[in-house]
């Protein structure tokens, strides 16, 4: 489980940071409250505000770190049953992490729907206005098309159930950089068997790790990529992350070259 707190060492901002957060820069939209960039209502009166953060975390400005290739090397080794992510910047795709591996519980850039006549589309097709400051239209009926990032009110993805079976065959559940305070990805933490061991690697003791920890709880506290890397290092994984961490570098800077 994992949450904006993996993402912040990649550049990206979090939501709530009093001066940095992302809210706290929409100010000038004159949100009415700043939960609001996320709101149905207020995103058919006024998309504007949501597409100026779409392309604040458009996928492809940020790079995966530290964090994200663990999982992948987790994935690599098959010792990953799922990934279940708050994140909505794609950093875990772009790391190589297959879809298929992700329930990325907030949504996703990577698809985008109609709002008038539920028309799907690919986030790729999405990019240029996005990129541009425009408002992307439906090809069809000119409606608004969305990408599909979950707003509030609305239903979770449907393969968010997935937690149903996920859980119950886990034998370690690692939580990374999340303040697990929104619901209902917050109560996924305790979904896992009582004699499974989880792992908290995060700057705070958060949700049960806080208030009802379970005799096999374990707690690393602190930086999360250092917390990932003093894990990494136990394991044996150091030089196997590190090139990962390379190769996508390496290719993301090929990217920028063409």
């Amino acid at each position: 489980m994992a949450g904006a707190g993996i993402s912040t060492p990649s550049g990206i901002p979090d939501f709530r940071s009093p001066g940095s957060g992302l809210y706290h820069n929409l100010q000038r939209y004159d949100l009415p409250y700043a939960e609001a960039i996320f709101d149905m209502d207020f995103f058919h009166q006024n998309p504007n505000p949501f597409f100026a953060l779409a392309k604040e975390l458009y996928p492809g400005k940020y790079r995966p770190n530290m964090t994200h290739y663990f999982v992948r090397l987790l994935h690599k080794k098959s010792q990953l049953l799922r990934m279940y992510t708050q994140n909505i910047d794609g950093l875990e795709r772009l790391a190589g992490i297959p879809p298929q591996m992700l329930v990325e519980a907030h949504g996703t850039f990577a698809t985008a729907t109609c709002t008038v006549c539920w028309s799907k589309y690919d986030g790729e097709k999405l990019r240029p206005d996005v990129m541009s400051g425009r408002v992307p239209k439906c090809s069809t009926c000119k409606g608004v098309v969305k990408p599909d990032i979950v707003f509030f009110g609305e239903e979770l993805p449907p393969y968010f159930l997935k937690y149903l079976t996920d859980f119950p065959l886990a034998d370690l559940l690692i939580v990374m950089g999340t303040s697990l305070e929104v619901e209902p990805f917050a109560s996924l933490a305790d979904a896992a068997r009582g004699s499974v061991t989880r792992l908290l690697i995060n700057r705070d003791l958060v949700g049960p790790f806080a208030w009802r920890r379970r005799p096999h709880d374990v707690v690393q506290l602190g930086d999360v990529v250092d917390g990932v890397r003093a894990l990494v290092d136990a394991l044996g994984w150091t030089r196997e992350v590190e090139a990962l961490v390379a190769a996508g570098a390496e290719k993301a800077a090929a990217k920028t070259e063409e």
